[in-house]
């Protein structure tokens, strides 16, 4: 009795078996089908990480990058090291970053689209023309008026607001390129062979050894 018991079980498991393959079979070519139709687009807050694509519009003007270019190289040139903030694509990073339809990304499009507008009425106020055009002089004595939000009094408090925050974007435009990470001599994301674990100096510091 357990045997025809065992035997009818693995019938039944069988023809289980065999109905779910028949149903895959049926369906294949409803599923090929639907794989090669064509997918609807990505909405902008939907981006497909596997295929990086930017599917909004860049806002900033020739001018705005113009001046844009100017300040990130003042505030990361080029040196024995590694090259300018420019010639990294630092003002295309940002660009592209204060074009996002994001909360975040729109409150840094007011500060530096506003920061931009305030530093080139400013240079134009103190030395008769924009901040591209400045000196390097010129663009450092402006600079260093905003470089400390704490000491920034009155009208300047507003380029500093903006100084902040760009010298941030700036940073971290930078140091994420190749370059960047040359420059400050970071080593990860390399496959190694060996894991000699921290330099005994290190662990020292840390009051681990």
């Amino acid at each position: 009795m357990k045997d025809l018991l065992a035997i009818r079980l693995r019938r039944r498991q069988a023809l289980q078996t065999l109905a779910t393959a028949a149903a895959g079979t049926a369906a294949a070519p409803h599923l090929a089908k639907a794989a090669d139709a064509p997918r609807p687009p990505r909405p902008p807050l939907d981006p497909d990480l596997l295929n990086p694509e930017v599917p909004w519009t860049k806002v900033l003007s020739a001018e705005e990058l113009k001046t844009l270019s100017a300040l990130c190289d003042l505030i990361l040139p080029a040196d024995a090291h590694s090259p300018s903030a420019s010639a990294v694509g630092v003002p295309a990073f940002i660009d592209e970053w204060v074009s996002a339809p994001y909360p975040t990304q729109q409150a840094d499009n007011a500060t530096i689209r506003g920061g931009l507008s305030w530093l080139n009425t400013e240079s134009v106020r103190r030395f008769g023309h924009p901040f591209a055009a400045a000196s390097a002089r010129e663009q450092q004595v402006l600079c260093d008026d905003i470089a400390d939000l704490r000491k920034a009094k009155g009208r300047l408090r507003v380029g500093a607001i903006f100084f902040q925050r760009l010298k941030q974007l700036t940073a971290d435009g930078f140091y994420t390129t190749i370059e960047g990470m040359k420059d400050i001599q970071y080593v990860g994301n390399v496959p190694s062979a060996t894991f000699d674990g921290p330099p005994p100096a290190v662990l020292k510091h840390l009051k681990l050894t």
